[in-house]
């Protein structure tokens, strides 16, 4: 399909979200909004030419669980959302973006000042009372979007809310796939790159397969500093095993064989 087309559905899509969480979501019931999340989210990874496929390696807990994953682009948050319907934690500047930081704020994506210490405390014990109220929330402990290839290091801040509230935390990792079987960087939202060009870089490269692992849930513990250090471990792991699918090996077709997909369409 070509890009301006994508552009055009995109738009169409965009506006017809806004009339959504404009008139409509606020009305719906929670199970009615968490639904038109994730139909909405898997409309626009259709249209940007994204397929989701699903890995889950244990357990998945529904309630009271804290997602933590890396973070390679703004598209991360509708790959998630198109999986399961969670509130994120986002930097404040994202309510400035255009239509996109307007829909964040609307479906409950809880904005930190990251400029602001004391923003950070008051935001764990926000996380704290919603993951003891049974609700699932997500973060990005790197702190800022890389390329995918490597991790950065996490911080633990935030996980102090978990570690509050002895909720489990559920470590996730997100890997882009190009049409040639390579990790992708074209969703790679970086460096001094714009909003609209990623948007670009993402529909020029399509189609892509977009991978999301879901590892076992670490349980909750009293040290921040170690459940960071043991999710790290966690999401570092899953993205080799995911890179490892894309260069295939006599030691990683084992590993594979035990990886379970599931295809979301």
């Amino acid at each position: 399909m070509q890009v301006s087309l994508r552009v055009a559905r995109l738009i169409f899509h965009f506006l017809r979200g806004i009339a959504l969480a404009a008139v409509v979501f606020p009305r719906a019931e929670h199970v009615r909004q968490q639904s038109m999340v994730r139909d909405w989210s898997r409309r626009l990874l259709e249209i940007c030419g994204v397929k989701l496929v699903v890995h889950p390696a244990g357990e998945v807990l529904e309630h009271s669980v804290m997602l933590v994953g890396n973070h390679v682009s703004w598209l991360d948050i509708y790959v998630i959302s198109a999986w399961r319907p969670v509130s994120f934690v986002a930097k404040a500047e994202i309510q400035k973006w255009p239509i996109l930081g307007w829909l964040a704020k609307t479906i409950g994506t809880v904005f930190i000042r990251r400029d602001k210490r004391s923003d950070a405390l008051r935001i764990v014990c926000q996380l704290a009372d919603a993951l003891k109220s049974g609700e699932r929330i997500c973060i990005f402990p790197e702190g800022t979007t890389s390329d995918g290839i490597q991790l950065l290091p996490f911080h633990a801040n935030l996980l102090q809310a978990p570690v509050s509230a002895m909720a489990a935390v559920q470590p996730i990792c997100l890997m882009y796939e190009d049409a040639q079987g390579q990790q992708s960087l074209a969703p790679a939202y970086i460096g001094e790159i714009s909003l609209f060009a990623s948007l670009i870089s993402i529909l020029r490269a399509a189609p892509l397969t977009a991978h999301l692992y879901i590892t076992a849930p670490l349980r909750a513990c009293d040290d921040r500093r170690e459940l960071a250090r043991c999710a790290q471990g966690a999401v570092h792991s899953a993205l080799r095993l995911l890179q490892q699918r894309l260069e295939p090996s006599p030691e990683a077709a084992v590993v594979n064989a035990e990886v379970s997909r599931v295809e979301l369409n």
